[in-house]
């Protein structure tokens, strides 16, 4: 029996590298003569660089600028010194994997909410020059490749900053350099481009994300997320304003459309910087893991294969990667069995049935405190995972 273990993170519980290893443990319990194959996923946010590298983390490595780690693949963590989003200096990392040309980066790594607390979350000045800064360090290591995931991000610049380490001015009227943060785009008059790094020019860069939110409106980046950053009403009509006119000169002046283009509001509006200043390209996030890990060619004579996350409810229909893990497996394998383990169930899990999940299994042995569940997913997720497979086999 083969089974394929491509669980996403449970949030705050379990990282997707430690749900497969409960899984795991659970199903070799079980079936010791199953062949498990390993592939945990991330969908372009938290965990995704981890996620690639197979467990080389900046938490599990002494971190120093310039420093690397690397796994036997010769998949590499780097880390350098970039600008926080409140302009502060601090160590951030990304990864290079064992191709030679490809780097994987996370926007939250240098720009993301783990900067700010509630006494200092602003998104009016947050920025993401560090983010910027990470790609250029990945361009100076002569990459032709770059994986941006776009989430978790402490930001709401429309990915101005970014642009600004990057090398294209942003002025004023008065031809000053506008500082860093959303609010400031308000002053936008010119975009000066003559400084960009000539390196965007032939670098293929690729989005992965899992919203498909436009820069600004109703459902854009400062009306949905700025509140999560810190954000207040009046704050956020400030930004979505703001936002407009960004958009709008972007159009008049570089001829690129970003302000409805679905995703461009990702991460703060990153997405649509990086539309605007790069020749970057959006993408689910899942649909680029399970590419590079080469998912479909693994489930070809594979049984069945496990995927989890911590909730799962009629969102996961959308985008989540449990659906795209199971997409993916029956378009290649449609006898293959798709069982989803879950943290909690919520409404709407009956539509999954019709999109290739199988059934659904919540790995809560009964009524307990979220705190105690989270504390014992890891136990739960492996006992569960072993009781299935004694069914199973």
């Amino acid at each position: 029996m083969k089974i394929i273990i491509a669980p996403d993170s449970f949030k705050a519980s379990l990282s997707a590298i430690d749900a497969a290893r409960a899984m795991t443990e659970g199903i070799t319990r079980a079936a010791p003569d199953t062949t498990c194959v390993m592939l945990p996923l991330a969908d372009g946010g938290d965990g995704t660089v981890e996620t690639l590298l197979r467990g080389i983390t900046s938490a599990s490595i002494e971190e120093q600028d310039g420093h690397e780690h690397s796994d036997a693949s010769g998949a590499r963590l780097r880390s350098i010194r970039v600008t926080d989003p409140l302009g502060r200096d601090t160590l951030a990392s990304y990864g290079l994997m064992s191709d030679g040309h490809t780097a994987v980066i996370e926007m939250a790594s240098a720009s993301g909410l783990q900067y700010v607390d509630s006494s200092n979350a602003n998104p009016l000045i947050t920025t993401s020059y560090g983010t910027g800064e990470l790609i250029r360090d990945a361009l100076d290591q002569g990459v032709d490749t770059i994986i941006l995931g776009l989430g978790g991000s402490a930001t709401n610049d429309g990915g101005a900053g970014m642009a600004q380490a990057l090398g294209i001015r942003l002025l004023d009227a008065s031809n000053r350099d506008l500082p860093y943060g959303g609010a400031a785009l308000a002053e936008l008059s010119i975009i000066d481009t003559s400084k960009k790094d000539e390196r965007l020019s032939h670098v293929n860069i690729q989005l992965a994300c899992d919203v498909d939110n436009p820069l600004t409106g109703p459902s854009g980046a400062s009306l949905v997320f700025g509140p999560q950053k810190g954000a207040t009403p009046n704050m956020t009509g400030i930004l979505d304003r703001a936002l407009r006119h960004y958009a709008q000169v972007v159009r008049e002046q570089l001829h690129r459309e970003i302000e409805s283009v679905p995703g461009s509001g990702a991460a703060g509006g990153l997405g649509a910087g990086c539309l605007a200043f790069t020749n970057a390209t959006i993408h689910s996030g899942i649909e680029i893991m399970i590419q590079m890990l080469h998912l479909k060619e693994q489930a070809v004579d594979a049984d069945y294969c496990f995927v989890g996350e911590g909730r799962t409810d009629a969102q996961t229909a959308h985008g989540k990667a449990p659906i795209g893990v199971a997409r993916a497996v029956k378009a290649t394998a449609p006898h293959c069995k798709v069982i989803a383990f879950t943290g909690a169930l919520g409404q709407g899990i009956e539509n999954l049935y019709e999109q290739g999940i199988d059934a659904i299994f919540c790995i809560s042995p009964g009524a307990v405190s979220l705190d105690q569940a989270m504390h014992e997913a890891y136990g739960n997720l492996s006992r569960c995972c072993e009781n299935v497979t004694r069914i199973l086999k």
